[in-house]
């Protein structure tokens, strides 16, 4: 008969507690925009909900202050990011909902959990409207949740130990620490600071292209983040062509693995030229962004370098899972927007800030699925799927395998549950797709100009649970759903 196993809940509570300390600083480096623009509303519901957050916290903290993180097992780890995502999306959600900018609680956390997951799906209608000191919090929660707010706590708080390293893993899946640097610590040091100076580089190229210091500094945010919140109701559509294109190149950097953008700064650039998933994703970018300028530029006879550019904007955006906009894509031909659809199971590279299936999944698929013809016309040779001139184990194909299985199931009971609640097919779908992938925008009546707040409040809460869920890739949450999981 299986013995329930300890887990240290304490452990969890002290962790989630410092955490949510953390957060109320940022709500009041939030509060110094509304302060600075006369916002009082906004003032006060920043500063309340850093209160609440930072006694909150503290009490939690404190009433288990005697517990040492270095025991930080993997168990721990997993309550832990999870307990994390979940109670920074709540806590969160309070400037919203205290200055009555989004006066439904459910609403609230929908946007709130839409920023910590980088999805960039919105409730919001009249996103201008919004004081800048919650724009600016909004934003935030972007670039907390991008690189991730516990990799940036073991970046800054060295005290982790071994502990640290379970954290690590179940907050960026697919990343080794070891190939930044074999300290934890270190590591994320690294990440962050490669993570800063993309942000900073990015708000001085905008500035460069007449944007506001603000502005740019919330969309340096958003794009490397890959999140998609935007201050303006037209997204990035009333930017200029240079503004779109430094957005662009900023996207792929975002979803492009953070070891690469490590061996970029050491001079390795061999490692980069020869990474087949970044090429692939690269191709994939190239190919469709080439099928839909031909299209477009057949169809709609519009200049060709607006169309190439439109294109281009859309299929990154799509692909990075960053859902930003230019244009409304569901007045395209039914193919394309289709086209993005299908795209919405892509997403950016593994270790990067992209959400989705991630290239390496989807190219070692391709590759088994290629090599698995040869093996039937030759059923006793061995044919290994090789990537970067290494071999796959087959343990990691069948985790690649288990992993998109169960992200389809997971799309079509989420698709199923939308229906449920009212939501036509394609609107269904799309919300489905778009929140388990971080995406934001979707198709149908949940497109890149509407929003979800006519979503039932039931489904939203479901579809933030698919943020989450999506944001730390299934595993990391569904195993605390598992009886096996407490046991031995």
């Amino acid at each position: 008969m299986p013995v329930k196993q300890t887990i240290n809940g304490r452990l969890v509570i002290k962790f989630t507690g410092m955490l949510v300390m953390l957060l109320a600083l940022f709500m009041w480096l939030s509060m110094g925009w509304s302060w600075y623009y006369n916002e009082p509303g906004a003032t006060r519901s920043l500063f309340y909900s850093g209160i609440i957050s930072l006694a909150a916290g503290f009490l939690a903290f404190m009433l288990t202050r005697k517990h040492d993180f270095k025991n930080i097992g993997k168990k721990e780890g997993y309550l832990i990011v999870t307990s994390i995502y979940v109670s920074i999306s709540f806590f969160g959600s309070l400037p919203f909902y205290l200055s009555g900018a989004i006066p439904n609680f459910s609403d609230a956390f929908f946007e709130s959990t839409s920023g910590i997951a980088t999805t960039g799906a919105t409730v919001l209608t009249d996103i201008e409207a919004l004081p800048n000191g919650l724009l600016f919090w909004r934003s935030m929660t972007h670039w907390l949740g991008g690189m991730g707010i516990i990799v940036l706590t073991l970046a800054i708080l060295p005290i982790l130990g071994v502990g640290g390293m379970q954290l690590f893993v179940a907050e960026v899946p697919g990343t080794t620490p070891s190939r930044l640097h074999p300290r934890i610590t270190q590591t994320a040091k690294r990440l962050w600071g490669i993570y800063a100076g993309l942000t900073v580089i990015l708000t001085l190229l905008l500035m460069a292209g007449g944007v506001t210091f603000f502005h740019s500094l919330n969309h340096a945010f958003s794009t490397v983040a890959t999140g998609g919140f935007s201050t303006q109701n037209d997204s990035i559509a009333g930017y200029s062509p240079y503004v779109q294109y430094v957005i662009i190149l900023f996207m792929i950097l975002g979803a492009t693995s953070f070891s690469l953008h490590y061996f970029a700064l050491k001079g390795q650039f061999g490692k980069i030229l020869h990474n087949e998933e970044f090429l692939f994703f690269l191709k994939m970018i190239g190919i469709f962004t080439l099928i839909f300028t031909v299209s477009l530029f057949v169809i709609n006879q519009t200049g060709l370098e607006y169309t190439f550019r439109k294109s281009l904007f859309q299929i990154v955006s799509i692909i990075t899972t960053t859902g930003f906009t230019t244009t409304d894509y569901m007045e395209w031909e039914g193919f394309l927007w289709f086209f993005l659809f299908l795209l919405m199971f892509t997403g950016g590279c593994i270790g990067s800030t992209a959400g989705g299936l991630k290239m390496i999944r989807v190219l070692v698929l391709f590759k088994n699925t290629r090599l698995e013809f040869r093996r039937l016309l030759h059923p006793m040779a061995v044919i290994p799927v090789r990537i970067n001139g290494k071999t796959i184990p087959q343990e990691i194909i069948h985790n690649f395998l288990a992993f998109f299985l169960l992200y389809m199931i997971l799309f079509m009971a989420g698709a199923a549950a939308m229906k449920l609640f009212g939501l036509d097919f394609a609107s269904a779908i799309g919300a489905s797709a778009a929140t388990l992938g971080n995406i934001g925008p979707a198709i149908a009546n949940v497109g890149p100009v509407n929003s979800y707040g006519e979503i039932p409040d039931a489904a939203k809460w479901i579809l933030s649970f698919y943020m989450i869920l999506g944001r730390l890739e299934m595993f990391t949450v569904l195993l605390l759903l598992s009886p096996s999981f407490y046991k031995k």
